[in-house]
């Protein structure tokens, strides 16, 4: 609301290069969520085994590559009864790691799940508080598509932050275990250079992290671009399946219209700039896999070349070279976990930076600043509703007061009980007026004092018609059990309903098997269970037949004691209610205003036009 205008371009730009955090700055942000999440003893649980699992294994592993000495000694002596032995031996630690790997494996699904829960859990909790949604919708692009963050990006992060903590903590517990065996080895390893015997302290250790080394900086390097083209990717398929969703939800609309071709262009650019994103993606981890698979097929040989001049002057037997190669591949193999990871990790990062970024703008929409030009909002006498010198503006920028409306009688003062029509002139949009009063739209001037919201009941023009059951959908917001079934009942008689009593409780998606007047005539079967004591409608009899005009008029007269406050030109609200009219008069008359009229869901669309959906009148 107050903070709209000032977060807009701080938002739009953020959804473009990410707000100036750091990743530890962001981490703490999603640890601070999880912390206070229902799941947390369940993680916190989950990473205690997993890395009591992770010790045992990494202990075990040590022990089947020290097994590597006696086992290839008994070949090289040609001893029968030892290399039988030696078998039962490695069939032991062989199904120790069996068992270990695949309790590992169940916790790490595990681990992930309870992420993943937590996670989305709590950012469905801050995007569905009070009129944040709404408000990051009209703030920039971070807005668009917040279903993508919800879902996809939350799915992905979960899942990539488990697999890539998990494969760094084993990792790290693989180089602390093997560097000390490796670093034993190299002690007895004696180099002859012409006549002279010498020897390197830890010298496998400083050629397996020579080696790793040169192969992550040669990483880092060719693959700079990948966080950037990933983060890139993740916000053009966001677009391509909205564009899709929106194409299909519209298809009626669009088909009458013979826009096929229209919708096919606007879907086939986002496929374009889809497949151009992928594109630099193919190349970019093209480049990045000469270095990955060359070090990889390297590895196979570098040990044993590193080893050979010890082996050759005796100072190791064939056991002990495969266990100096075991140690080395294990050591390397933990070094270059971030080279081999490479490409994770920056998918991961724009992946963490997408779901910071959003929860930090859902956050920043309650700091209460107080803006410029905006519409003060206070609480009302008892029974009273006033609107104190209200002017509305019609678009977010501090400098265009001008281009709105204001109420031509001044200040106005609504009893409880009244019944009130607003006209306007022409090109007035009395829609923000409706949004104003739901406290959805504050650019304006001046002061709206209004009774208690939980007193309040809004119809929108179009009616929101949830997934679910009939039930759920005429006692939305309230639970399905908010109202008794002799009341639901009558009130969709009252409505024309019917016919769809027995159908209750059946699942369907209703917003598509009910056409327009039935929409609203469910609307209306809440209002009459709701009973509340101030209505405030939005055309809501615009575009209806005559007929469900004067019925649906004739219930608002019920409400004896509420005040009905109709935005529109009904003329059989008008004839029932016989309201006090109130005009909004444009504070430029309508031929010198040159900038278009536009409601908050579409300041967004600047950079995406084709999504705009501005309901101006």
């Amino acid at each position: 609301m107050a903070v709209e205008t000032q977060a807009k371009s701080n938002i739009e730009g953020a959804d473009r290069v990410g707000y100036d955090f750091s990743v530890l700055y962001r981490l703490r942000m999603m640890f601070s969520a999880f912390w206070y999440s229902a799941v947390r003893i369940k993680i916190i649980s989950l990473t205690i085994a997993l890395f009591v699992i992770i010790i045992v294994t990494a202990y075990v592993q040590v022990l089947l590559n020290n097994w590597n000495a006696p086992f290839y000694d008994s070949l090289a002596r040609r001893d029968t009864a030892a290399f039988f032995h030696q078998l039962g031996v490695f069939g032991i630690i062989a199904g120790l790691l069996l068992v270990l790997n695949v309790v590992q494996a169940w916790l790490n699904q595990m681990t992930a799940l309870y992420m993943r829960e937590g996670l989305a859990r709590d950012l469905v909790d801050q995007w569905l508080q009070a009129k944040r949604a709404l408000r990051l919708a009209s703030s920039g692009l971070i807005g668009v598509n917040p279903d993508q963050r919800l879902h996809e990006d939350a799915r992905n992060l979960a899942e990539s932050t488990t697999g890539l903590a998990i494969g760094l903590v084993q990792a790290t517990i693989l180089l602390f275990s093997f560097i000390g065996v490796l670093w034993e080895l190299s002690s007895g390893m004696v180099f002859n250079f012409k006549g002279m015997s010498f020897s390197i302290p830890g010298y496998m250790v400083w050629a397996a992290i020579i080696y790793a080394g040169s192969a992550s900086f040669l990483s880092q390097f060719v693959g700079r671009r990948l966080v950037r083209l990933n983060a890139d990717r993740y916000s053009k398929e966001a677009e391509l399946r909205f564009a899709l969703m929106h194409a299909n939800e519209h298809m009626p609309a669009i088909t009458i219209a013979g826009g096929e071709e229209n919708e096919r262009r606007r879907i086939n650019l986002d496929i374009s700039a889809v497949l151009a994103v992928i594109r630099q993606l193919a190349i970019a981890n093209t480049n990045l896999t000469w270095v990955s698979a060359g070090y990889g097929w390297l590895v196979l040989i570098i040990p044993i070349l590193v080893a050979a001049p010890a082996y050759f002057s005796g100072g190791l037997t064939i056991g002990q070279l495969m266990v100096a190669v075991g140690a080395f591949n294990q050591v390397n193999t933990a070094l270059r976990w971030y080279v081999a990871n490479f490409g994770p990790i920056a998918e991961w990062r724009a992946t963490l930076m997408r779901v910071t970024d959003f929860r930090q703008a859902l956050t920043e929409m309650d700091d209460g600043k107080v803006m410029p030009h905006t519409i003060a909002f206070d609480h009302a006498a008892p029974g009273k509703m006033v609107w104190t010198d209200m002017e509305i503006s019609t678009k977010t920028s501090e400098d265009a007061i001008e281009n709105g409306f204001r109420i031509r009688e001044g200040t106005v003062t609504i009893a409880a009980g009244e019944h009130i029509m607003v006209n306007g002139d022409h090109g007035v949009n009395r829609r923000l007026l409706f949004q104003s009063l739901a406290h959805q739209w504050n650019c304006g001037a001046g002061k709206i004092s209004l009774p208690p919201m939980e007193d309040m009941l809004f119809m929108p023009h179009t009616p929101y018609v949830p997934g679910g059951t009939l039930r759920e959908a005429i006692c939305f917001p309230e639970d399905r059990d908010a109202y008794d079934e002799a009341a639901v009942e009558a009130a969709m008689d009252k409505v024309g309903l019917s016919r769809l009593k027995s159908r209750l409780d059946t699942q369907a998606r209703w917003d598509r098997l009910l056409d327009n007047d039935e929409q609203k005539a469910l609307a209306f079967a809440h209002l009459l269970l709701a009973q509340p004591k101030w209505i405030i409608l939005d055309e809501v009899m615009e575009g209806l037949e005559p007929d469900i005009q004067a019925k649906f008029s004739a219930l608002l007269t019920e409400f004896t004691d509420a005040a009905v406050i109709y935005i529109g030109r009904s003329e059989a609200y008008l004839q029932a209610m016989s309201p006090r009219v109130l005009h909004l008069q444009a504070l430029v008359p309508h031929e010198e205003v040159v900038a278009e009229v536009v409601p908050p869901a579409a300041v967004i669309r600047d950079a995406s036009p084709k999504r705009a959906n501005s309901p101006s009148r």
